[in-house]
């Protein structure tokens, strides 16, 4: 049966992106009704909060920190959801990171001095990441430096993305210092000890239970001069609304059918954007045995799959682990095996890595693996990329632009901390204030 059903907005969404719920929730709250329609089964997204063990706590795996100063969207709802925040471990002893803050420092400068609006920035945006790492720093040390920034920050290769958006996203995140740092104003200072899927969580809890349906992807958003039809693809349904929030990544606009179709400019953003591979290993433990040892829980590893690692303990709930990231290129190989394979190589190499310390580890009392590539309705993670030439040309300048009474948000959109969660609320917010306005001059 196909069933028609009111509503001022309707937002679009794969598996409940916070930036599609924070819309959804501001225009409700300014009067407004709302249906959000989730592709998937659940709340959260890429913030994906599990039991670490039977030994009790959380695990994020997905997106996992926040910081209190200029992340202040998230710290806001933290505030109000009344959530516990964990200081990530500060380490000030000896880490692998020389190489990595060299060039970060010579980051510094492009960041600070180029802007998509800047005279030089056409000829950042002919260049990939790594061509930009080769020019400055030469063939070897040139590409390794730029894609430890690549694959930890975007899980793609310093080829697989422009140098204008590396460098406009290092200016997002406030700076290449706090978009690298673990401390104070940085990108990974606090984690929350009720796992970040709780944002989404409370944020749903906001809005009437009937606005939210899951297992309803949108297949077609067809606009006419007085509202939106939304149909959905495996229950025939069919929503009518004034204004539609879209917060699917812009590489999976293709996903939808728009009618009339997007515009060149929208369709091309689409066309050029694209997800990383990425993916958590977390190995869970009785008790944190690094510490006793007097070990960060930090790797930054050259070969393996495991690109880098950081302590995730919660002390509070006996919970305690290390998570290991697996991206970009070496996380795509280590993806061809099967999953038995893929534990086995990963716990051999952490393994192997503490032993260069003369530590043996332990086994763990769990290993949990999250490959966001393999979730349906996800592709990928965290946040799309462009390709050179897309940001400064006309397509780049869309990105936010609204097409009829269709509305575009989620972190790639937003000009502070794209990529993070942080970003995604912001973007949120900006869509809400897009369509309230909208409303009230109609």
């Amino acid at each position: 049966m196909v069933q028609v059903q009111n509503s001022d907005a309707t937002l679009t969404k794969a598996t409940k992106r916070l930036s599609g719920l924070r819309a959804a929730v501001k225009i409700h709250e300014a009067g407004y009704s709302v249906v959000v329609l989730e592709a998937g089964d659940r709340v959260g997204g890429k913030t994906l909060s599990i039991d670490a063990s039977h030994l009790g706590g959380k695990v994020d795996l997905g997106a996992a920190w926040i910081n209190d100063t200029n992340q202040s969207e998230m710290y806001k709802l933290a505030q109000e959801f009344g959530f516990n925040l964990i200081k990530q471990r500060d380490w000030t002893g000896s880490t692998p990171e020389a190489r990595r803050q060299k060039f970060m420092e010579k980051l510094n400068k492009w960041v600070e001095e180029i802007d998509p609006e800047n005279p030089e920035a056409e000829m950042l945006d002919s260049l990939t990441f790594g061509q930009l790492g080769f020019k400055h720093l030469g063939p070897e040390l040139g590409l390794a430096l730029a894609d430890s920034a690549t694959s930890p920050l975007l899980g793609v290769g310093p080829d697989e993305v422009s140098a204008l958006f590396m460098v406009d996203y290092f200016r997002s995140g406030t700076g290449v210092a706090n978009i690298a740092s673990d401390g104070k104003d940085g990108g990974q200072y606090l984690r929350n000890r009720q796992g970040n899927q709780t944002f989404s969580i409370r944020l749903a809890a906001k809005l009437p239970k009937a606005a939210v349906r899951l297992h309803s992807p949108v297949k077609i958003i067809r606009q006419g001069s007085d509202g939106v039809i939304v149909k959905t693809a495996n229950q025939g349904q069919n929503f009518r609304a004034k204004r539609v929030v879209v917060s699917v990544p812009t590489c999976l606009y293709s996903s939808l059918v728009f009618d009339p179709p997007l515009p060149p400019t929208k369709k091309t953003v689409g066309d050029s954007t694209a997800l990383g591979y990425y993916s958590k290993t977390i190995f869970v433990f009785d008790k944190p045995w690094w510490r006793d040892a007097g070990l960060s829980g930090i790797i930054e590893s050259e070969a393996g799959p495991i690109y880098f690692s950081r302590d995730t303990c919660s002390e509070e709930d006996g919970q305690y682990s290390i998570t290991c990231f697996v991206v970009g290129d070496r996380g795509k190989e280590w993806s061809k095996w099967s999953s038995a394979e893929r534990k086995r190589i990963v716990s051999d190499q952490f393994k192997r890595i503490f032993s260069t310390v003369g530590i043996e580890a332990p086994d763990p009392v769990n290993i949990i693996v999250q490959e966001w590539v393999k979730q349906p309705w996800i592709w990928g993670a965290p946040s799309p990329v462009m390709m050179p030439g897309t940001l400064t040309s006309d397509s780049g300048k869309a990105l936010r632009e609204v097409y009829g009474r269709v509305h575009f948000v989620g972190t790639e959109t937003s000009l502070v901390w794209k990529g993070y969660m942080e970003g995604a609320v912001r973007s949120g917010v900006r869509g809400a204030k897009e369509v309230i306005k909208a409303f009230e001059d109609e």
